[in-house]
C-alpha cells in the first residue's frame, strides 16, 4: 500500500464525531485537564471527569451540566481506581485521556524518596494501571482512543526536572509500546507531549525561571484544543511548539549540542529552583 493511501484512509475524527464519544478525563479538576473538559464539552463530547480536588471538580462539571458526569477519585489509591473504571463502564467510555500528572522542580540531590515515589505513584504507575483496567472495554468499542498527556521533557532530558523527566520518558515508550500493540486492534494511541504551561502547577519560582530563560508558556486552553485537534486528524504523536520540535531533533541527532546548550542555563536554573510540588 502506497503511504498516500494510507494516510487517506485515517480517520480524520473519531468515528462518529465528538457527539459520539463517551470520554474519561482525568486530571480533571485543574490545569489542562479542566481545559479538556472544557474544550471536548463544547464539541459535543459526552464527559466522565476524575480528579482529586473534589470541589473544583464539581465546578467545572456545573458549566457544563448535561455534558459532564464528576466523580472524584485518587488515582493511586486501587479502590478509587477500580470504582472509576466501573462508572467508565457504566457510561460507555470509549476514550480515555490522561492528563492526571505532578510535577517536582528541583534539584535531584534536595527532597525525600518519598517524593519521588509520590511522582511515579500519579504518573506513571496509577495511569498504566487504569489504562490496563480500561482496555478490554476501549477493545470493545468500536474505535477506542487512549491519549496521554506527555511532556516535552518526556524525550528531552532537563535540569531540575530529573524526576519528572523519568515519568514522562516512560509514558512516551508506554504509547509507543501500546500503540504498537494494538496495531491490529480497533484502538488508536495518541501521545501528545505540550512545552512549558501555564498552570497552577507552576510554583512563582518556576514561572520567573521560564520568563529569564526565555521559555515560551502555553495556556492550558491551547494545549486542550491542540489535544483535540490530534485526535481529530487520526495524530499517533503531537508536540507542541516550534522551537521545542527543533530541539527535541537535535537532541536525538546531536545530543552534544544540547549538553552545551543546556549547561549554559545551569546557572539561572539553579538561581530559581526549589522543591515545588502540587497536584491538579
Amino acid at each position: 500500500m502506497r503511504w498516500s493511501d494510507r494516510l487517506a484512509r485515517r480517520p480524520r475524527l473519531p468515528e462518529g464525531g465528538w457527539p459520539a464519544q463517551r470520554v474519561l478525563i482525568t486530571g480533571a479538576s485543574g490545569g489542562i485537564g479542566q481545559a479538556l473538559v472544557d474544550e471536548l464539552a463544547a464539541a459535543g463530547a459526552q464527559l466522565l471527569i476524575t480528579g482529586r480536588r473534589a470541589e473544583a471538580l464539581a465546578a467545572t462539571a456545573d458549566r457544563h451540566p448535561d455534558r459532564v458526569t464528576a466523580l472524584p477519585a485518587d488515582l493511586t489509591r486501587v479502590e478509587e481506581r477500580q470504582q472509576l473504571v466501573a462508572t467508565a463502564r457504566q457510561v460507555g467510555c470509549n476514550m480515555l485521556i490522561n492528563a492526571a500528572g505532578v510535577n517536582r522542580v528541583a534539584l535531584f540531590t534536595e527532597g525525600s524518596d518519598a517524593e519521588i515515589e509520590r511522582l511515579i505513584a500519579l504518573n506513571l504507575t496509577a495511569t498504566l494501571q487504569l489504562t490496563r483496567a480500561l482496555l478490554p472495554q476501549l477493545m470493545a468499542a468500536r474505535q477506542g482512543w487512549v491519549v496521554t498527556l506527555g511532556s516535552t521533557f518526556g524525550t528531552l532530558g532537563y535540569p531540575g526536572q530529573v524526576g519528572y523527566c523519568a515519568t514522562k520518558f516512560a509514558l512516551r515508550g508506554f504509547s509507543q509500546a501500546l500503540r504498537r500493540e494494538l496495531a491490529d486492534t480497533r484502538v488508536r494511541v495518541l501521545h501528545v507531549s505540550p512545552r512549558a504551561t501555564r498552570t497552577a502547577m507552576n510554583a512563582p519560582e518556576v514561572e520567573a525561571m521560564n520568563a529569564a530563560l526565555g521559555n515560551a508558556m502555553d495556556s492550558p486552553a491551547r494545549v486542550a484544543q491542540a489535544v483535540r485537534h490530534a485526535v481529530e486528524r487520526g495524530r499517533q504523536e503531537a508536540q507542541l511548539g516550534g522551537p521545542e520540535r527543533l530541539f527535541v531533533r537535535l537532541n536525538a541527532l546531536l545530543p552534544g549540542v544540547v549538553d552545551h546548550a543546556l549547561a549554559r542555563q545551569l546557572p539561572v536554573i539553579r538561581r530559581f529552583i526549589g522543591t515545588s510540588e502540587t497536584t491538579p
